[in-house]
């Protein structure tokens, strides 16, 4: 029975999968960008290019301490944004492993470049259960994970035109957007990655995200 539940949701990320690998090779397939953006490839920036480049949405939500965060806190800097649930069982944990990579890569850079996780679980991401998965990642310190209740969250998801719906025959997961957004020094989102991105091609980007 239990296999049998998880099919539906397998395959629905297995097609979020390849729908980010074709992103990433600048095929036809394209996300779900806020302000209806689009993605083109672009001969300098690794990523997939926003087009236009539309201004990041507001966040206004609480990590795991109570500290409200805002995009208005990252004015003038190059911002990762992702959305994330803890019980995910693949793509988050990948998305997590790589960012940690990318920050491995940057090396002492990596403290200039904040990373923003947003819910898309306000049931299952706590206090306690996000802390702890940013213990496992080692990711305590090293990336702000957003957290708030059902409404505030659906603000921000639809504000991000981001999907989140949870799987009916196994309520503990969520079919949801696997995507990693660079926000510019200017405060545009301008570059999008797949859940399964390179470190090496964020590092690429990111002295050019500083000048746009």
């Amino acid at each position: 029975m239990r296999a049998r539940s998880l099919l539906p949701f397998t395959a629905i990320l297995a097609v979020l999968l390849v729908a980010t690998l074709v992103i990433a090779k600048g095929g036809h397939s394209k996300p779900k960008l806020p302000g209806n953006a689009t993605t083109v490839s672009s001969a300098n920036l690794r990523g997939a290019t926003v087009s236009p480049r539309v201004h990041a949405p507001p966040i206004d939500l609480r990590d795991v301490t109570g500290k409200r965060i805002t995009m208005g806190r990252y004015r003038g800097k190059v911002v990762l944004v992702t959305f994330l649930y803890v019980k995910c069982p693949d793509v988050c944990p990948l998305i997590t492993t790589n960012l940690h990579a990318t920050q491995a890569r940057l090396g002492p850079r990596a403290r200039d470049v904040p990373i923003v996780a947003i819910s898309v679980d306000p049931h299952g991401d706590t206090r306690t259960s996000v802390t702890e998965y940013l213990r496992q990642h080692d990711m305590t310190g090293r990336m702000r994970y957003l957290i708030g209740n059902g409404d505030e969250l659906a603000r921000t998801w639809k504000a991000w035109n981001v999907g989140s719906k949870r799987d009916t025959a196994n309520p503990e997961l969520v079919a949801h957007s696997a995507l990693v957004y660079g926000i510019a020094k200017s405060g545009r989102i301008t570059t999008v990655y797949p859940a399964n991105f390179k470190p090496a091609d964020i590092v690429h980007d990111l002295p050019l995200l500083e000048r746009l």
